[in-house]
Order: C-alpha cells, then structure tokens, then sequence
C-alpha cells in the first residue's frame, strides 16, 4: 500500500511524539512509523518508573532521621520487594497510557513495522511505501551490554528490563554510575539490598567538579559499595551466582544491574541509501541547530542522536525537527539553558557550563556547604555542596554544579538565570525567604561575588529608580 504525506516521523517515543503533537499545529498530513514497544523510553523504562522505586525508597531510608526526631516504631518498618516493584509497575503502565493512545488516534496514519530509506523522499515499511515531504528520525536508543556479559542470560539485567523483575536478589553489582547507575543502586540500597557500585571515571552522576563530586560520593557510599577508576568483568560463578572482577578484587553477586549508556537505534534504516556521512557511531552527520542531515529534507531528533539524551531536550529536539522539516527556510531556534538532574538524595545536578567545560581563568567559583544549612539540618538531610560559576569579566552567572538536599529545584531556579544572562549583583537582589534552603544559593553567590575584582553594590537590594510594579497601590 502506498501512502503519501507531508511529513513521516519514525519513532514513537519522546522525541518522535513531540514532533507529531508540533506537526500537528501545522497539518494533518503526518504518517508516524514505530517498530518496538510503543510509549516513551522515560515513561516505559527511565526517568518515570525509576523515580517511583526511588519515591519508595528514599521514604523508608527516612526512618532513621524519623526516629532520631523522636518518632517511634521505625523499626517495625520492613521492605516487600514484590510489592514495591508491583506498585512502580502499575504507575509505569499509567504513565505510558497517553502516549500510547496519541499512536492509536492516528489511524491508518500510524503504521507498525520496521521501515527503511529508499531515497530522502522515500520508506518501505514491510509491505506499504511511504512518500514524504520530509523524514524526522526519532528511533530511540537502547542499553549497551558488552557481547562477552550476554552469556550470562539474565543474571545481567539492562536499565531496559529491570522494571520487569518480579523480585531482586539479595546482592546486585550496579555497573556504570551515571544518572540511572547512581539513581537505581541507592534506592536499592536504600530498600535493603547489598549493593556494590562500579565506574570506570572519576565522577558519578554525571557530575564534573570535583569538590561536588567527592560530596557526592560520600553520601552515595552511605547506601552501597563504590569504586572508580573500575574496569569490570564478569564471569559465571556457577548456580546462579556472577563473579565480579575489578582492579584485582573480585566479588560474587546474584545478579548484575548493566547501566552502561545507550546505543542510536539506526540499524536496518537503510541510511546508506542517503549518502551522508556517519561517525564511528554510526551516526550521520546534521546541523545541531535544525538537526538536518545536510540539504537533505531529513532531520534526526532526541536520543538517536547522541547529542544531549534527556528527556526534555529530546522533546525540545522534536519541535526544532519537525518546525524545520515543516518551514525548511525559517531560521533557526534556540535551544534553553542546559539542565541536567540526578534524584539521588541528595539530588546531584548540573546547570549551564559544568566546571569541566568552563574557560580556564575566565570564572570564579562560589562555593556553599549544606552540611551546615539551618533549613537541611532541620530536616536531618544536611550533606552536599553546590558551587555557582561566574564570569570572572562581568559577573554573569554561567553555571552551577550541585550535590545538595532539594536540588531539583535549585538547579531550575539556577537554569533560568543562567539563560536570562543575570550577574551575580542582579541574583543576589532578587527576595530570598529564612529558613530555606535557597539561603545556601545566596551564600555561594555572595562567596562568588567577593572574588569579583569589580566594584560591588554595597547592599544586595534592588535601586529604586524607578517603582516596582508589585509595590503601585491601585485606584479605586
């Protein structure tokens, strides 16, 4: 069957359906191909169901502040493993419902099958041909689990599949410490199991600073074994057991949680057909600004691309893809404030420049220990650091890094004065209630502000040189 549109985007997860919902304020004219589980990596096996475990977890890891705080009967409290996962399953299915249906509600113009470029203007998918004005690749990625762990079966469980386990054997090796690594081994330490962490970098949770870094380490090293700099391998240790082996220690676990990245999903589309250039990844070459392969009227969108594999930039990329596939003359769009989060607890996050993309000698660093935040201490989860970076030139706040108590939203309050360009002068003007713990922004502010080699205002209050709008009475 041949079927002709205006634009036909392939892939139904995050990116994929952004550019449908986006499409869709211009023309009906939009075929959407999927071949795999439909719904969101985020909603089926990500950010949504992990932050559930982890809503379970970091609520029973509380009862030892509950009951240094006077509350008894903590522990009476026991963890049901089954359940929990259970619960998180059923939230899962609630949370892939939408997506799943804005699929169904295309109709005949939501084909099923694995599709593959003819030319730019042209997919077979199975049996039926799609002619299109322009092509979206939004095919998603998938976990890395080196060829030699597969033997393993499935004692080595990818992020991709661990939602689906019915119960979690006692002693797990968590290998790769990024987001989902850091996330998913605390809230299993947390929930009971013993947990041994490894990474081959430095830094976990993708951070980058190494003061933060360390304050990170430490409060994940209260729930879980962890070493850097680990090159790990795995061998079967006979029964159902898996040996561990890393920097000359080895270790056997009942199973092994694999969180080492993801891979594009670009095998079998055919993009040799194109004629474009690919990395060592595989990747074809396109502008980072309209994400188009080229001059060709093909664009590549979320985490297919490998550019920025998180939720809301892979949604934002599906709105940049599809305006341009759209209105290929129109100029381009900017992009927001990067934003990076890690619900561990303490929350680790990363806003705009993180220190290792920073310009040598062109910053300062001010610098805020929650160890001794009156707000945190109160709430027994006092630990972490947050360091803010400015412009050593004009005090313009470039970015932050953070391992601290509430950081989720720190780091958003954060990422809207880095992409509103504000100084430092101008941050520490705005209103900053007592007892919260933005106190502790303002501190790293104000110890950024005195390594400012110019003149500071004497008071970090607003002039009055012309009335607030908020502060005009009205007339009756």
């Amino acid at each position: 069957m041949k079927h002709k549109a205006r634009l036909a985007i392939i892939g139904a997860g995050t990116a994929g359906l952004t550019a449908l919902k986006e499409a869709q304020r211009h023309t009906d004219d939009v075929v959407l191909i999927n071949y795999g589980p439909y719904g969101t990596t985020c909603a089926r096996v990500g950010c949504m169901p992990s932050k559930a475990l982890l809503a379970a977890a970091h609520g029973y890891a509380s009862r030892r502040f509950l009951a240094e705080a006077g509350i008894r009967g903590t522990e009476a409290l026991s963890v049901d493993i089954p359940t929990v996962m259970e619960r998180v399953r059923a939230l899962r299915d609630r949370f892939i419902a939408g997506p799943i249906q804005l699929a169904k509600s295309l109709g005949e113009r939501s084909l099923r099958g694995r599709p593959r470029f003819l030319d730019a203007h042209t997919l077979e998918v199975g049996e039926n041909r799609v002619e299109a004005g322009a092509v979206i690749i939004a095919t998603g990625s998938r976990p890395v689990v080196p060829e030699p762990w597969q033997a393993l079966g499935d004692r080595v469980v990818t992020t991709d599949e661990f939602f689906e386990q019915r119960t979690l054997g006692p002693r797990v090796a968590v290998v790769g410490l990024g987001a989902i690594g850091a996330e998913l081994g605390q809230a299993l330490g947390q929930l009971g199991l013993e947990v041994h962490g490894y990474t081959r970098a430095p830094f976990v949770a993708g951070l980058s600073d190494p003061a933060v870094n360390e304050a990170m380490l430490a409060a994940l090293s209260q729930s879980m074994e962890i070493r850097t700099g680990a090159n790990v391998e795995l061998a079967d240790a006979g029964g159902k057991a898996v040996q561990v082996h890393a920097g000359g220690e080895s270790r056997e676990v009942d199973w092994v949680l694999a969180s080492l990245g993801r891979r594009p999903n670009l095998e079998g589309l055919g993009l040799e057909a194109l004629g474009v250039a690919t990395n060592e990844r595989g990747i074809p070459d396109f502008d980072p600004r309209t994400l188009r392969l080229g001059d060709l009227p093909v664009y590549i969108a979320g985490d297919v691309n490998a550019a920025q594999p998180l939720m809301h930039e892979g949604a934002d990329e599906g709105r940049i893809a599809a305006y341009h596939a759209l209105h290929p003359n129109a100029e381009c769009i900017g992009r927001r404030a990067p934003l990076a989060i890690v619900f561990s607890e303490p929350n680790a996050a990363r806003v705009g420049l993180g220190h290792a993309q920073l310009p040598e000698g062109a910053f300062v660093a001010g610098d805020a220990d929650f160890s001794r935040q009156a707000r945190a201490l109160m709430a027994g989860r006092n630990t972490g650091q947050l360091r803010v970076y400015a412009a050593r030139e004009d005090g313009r706040l470039l970015g932050a890094e953070m391992a601290i108590p509430d950081g989720e939203h720190i780091a958003h309050l954060l990422a809207w004065v880095v992409q509103q360009r504000l100084t430092v002068d101008e941050v520490l003007q705005m209103p900053f209630y007592h007892p919260v713990v933005e106190e502790g922004v303002r501190g790293a502010l104000q110890a950024a502000r005195k390594q400012l080699e110019a003149s500071r205002p004497p008071l970090d209050l607003p002039l009055c040189e012309s009335p607030a709008a908020w502060a005009l009475g009205g007339e009756d």
